[in-house]
């Protein structure tokens, strides 16, 4: 029993580490499309007064998700080929991921990568608007989309952890999963 304790624990702290390395080994060849999940923001729902022009209505980044920011920003800089786009969700916590990691000009809003609707339409709608985003893009560098957990999961079948990216491929069924890197 213990030894299969041993095991399991081992396996928990080195799977991620591996994942991490194969996805900064994808990075580095550019030409690559990440879902980034925003960096730590407490809570788990917004506001009952939330608007998306006001970050004083909204879940915003912790000082802990700010210093995530500047760590993916370092670590994007130092072992990734350059980033050629970013897109984002217009929620404050997702901008400011941006604008912290990748430098406020470069950060685009894209509506379709807000927090998915409620309405089944409305959120096909979203997906398919980011799909052909994905499938449009044939850049050198990275493009990176910074959305939220329930954005990654709807398009790929996988949680994301705050800060977490996800390099996805598009095929004709969805998207693939080629990597992970972790933030934490």
């Amino acid at each position: 029993m213990r030894r299969a304790f041993i095991v399991v624990f081992l396996l928990l702290i080195y799977a991620p580490a591996e994942a991490t390395e194969a996805g900064w080994a994808l990075l580095r060849e550019g030409e690559q499309v990440v879902l980034l999940r925003h960096a730590i923001a407490p809570g788990a729902a917004e506001p009952a007064r939330f608007k998306i022009e006001d970050c004083g209505t909204q879940r915003n980044l912790s000082d802990r998700g700010q210093q995530q920011a500047r760590k993916i920003g370092s670590l994007f800089s130092a072992r990734a080929a350059p980033t050629e786009r970013v897109l984002s969700s217009r929620y404050c916590r997702a901008l400011e991921t941006g604008s912290i990691a990748f430098r406020d000009g470069e950060v685009e809003p894209f509506e379709a990568l807000d927090l998915l609707s409620p309405d089944e339409e409305a959120a096909a709608a979203q997906n398919e608007a980011v799909m052909a985003e994905i499938r449009a893009y044939s850049g050198s560098g990275n493009l990176v989309m910074i959305t939220h957990d329930e954005n990654i999961k709807a398009l790929t079948g996988v949680s994301a952890r705050e800060g977490e990216a996800i390099i996805v491929r598009p095929t004709e069924q969805g998207l693939h999963v080629l990597g992970r890197v972790v933030f934490n």
